[in-house]
């Protein structure tokens, strides 16, 4: 569940982020009659974010054995690759995003289009909402089960909402730069984590070698899927009895990108305001 919600809660708070910039320029600028269709696009990004989700959920579901092992292993893999990609992008891009925001909304009302609003706002939400649809599988998949995820995500939602109409508001100025230093530090343990897995899943297959099957084995003493163990496999990837390929893959994961996120392309400016 922890996972979940720290997923939701910062792809979320990226989303409220989008929607409070657009939202906010409009009301500057006296175009308050644009909130419709934007809003008209937010929520047709949420039903294809939705759906999306669930046609991966659900297709999971109908596959058996090999084939469902190939599938899980390739959408575990798919998420680390897109979520080390999100914030690495997010670090070196945060700066300018509100520029860009803007100078799309200006030229949607240059054009008096109610279409290019809500196309903009389609565009700029549904990316994030697939995004974090395939994260919440990954966590489903990992060490959670379906009800956990959901509770946790539907909580990290709740708190993203709030805090997105708070800075809207303006009655709080949330330091978005240390929020999203913290939680993307975090979400590299649990990408590691989810590269971990898609390992053993097509080790499972029979697609990739099992050199040594297990380097340790404390599972007797610290299970991964209950109690602290169950916490420190959501959070960091933690394995009872992990292979010797694993192991290398989430080792050598960390000593890549921990070191690139803390000392390579930091912005300028990080702070974003309503």
């Amino acid at each position: 569940m922890i996972n979940a919600l720290l997923i939701t809660l910062r792809e979320g708070l990226e989303i409220a982020l989008i929607v409070v910039i657009i939202l906010g320029y409009l009301a500057k600028t006296g175009n308050r009659q644009g909130f419709r269709p934007v809003w008209l696009g937010t929520g047709l990004a949420i039903v294809v974010s939705a759906v999306v989700g669930g046609a991966i959920y659900f297709t999971s579901g109908e596959l058996q054995g090999k084939a469902e092992q190939i599938f899980e292993g390739t959408a575990v893999l798919t998420a680390a690759a897109v979520l080390t990609w999100m914030i690495f992008w997010m670090r070196r891009e945060s700066a300018g995003i509100r520029t860009s925001l803007q100078s799309q909304i200006q030229t949607a009302l240059n054009r008096s289009s109610s279409g290019a609003l809500v196309l903009m706002a389609f565009i700029a939400v549904v990316r994030e909402g697939i995004e974090l649809a395939l994260f919440l599988f990954a966590a489903t998949s990992t060490v959670a089960t379906p009800l956990q995820t959901l509770t946790g995500g539907i909580i990290g939602i709740a708190i993203a909402v709030v805090m997105g109409y708070l800075i809207y508001k303006g009655s709080t100025r949330l330091n978005l730069r240390v929020f999203f230093n913290l939680t993307g530090a975090l979400l590299i343990l649990f990408a590691a984590g989810l590269l971990a897995r898609g390992i053993h899943e097509f080790q499972e297959a029979g697609i990739l070698p099992v050199s040594i099957e297990h380097v340790w084995d404390i599972g007797g003493i610290l299970p991964d899927g209950s109690g602290f163990g169950s916490f420190l496999a959501a959070i960091f990837g933690y394995s009872a009895n992990p292979s010797l390929l694993q192991v290398i893959g989430y080792l050598g994961y960390l000593v890549v990108f921990i070191p690139a996120y803390f000392y390579r392309g930091k912005p300028q400016q990080k702070q974003v305001s309503a």
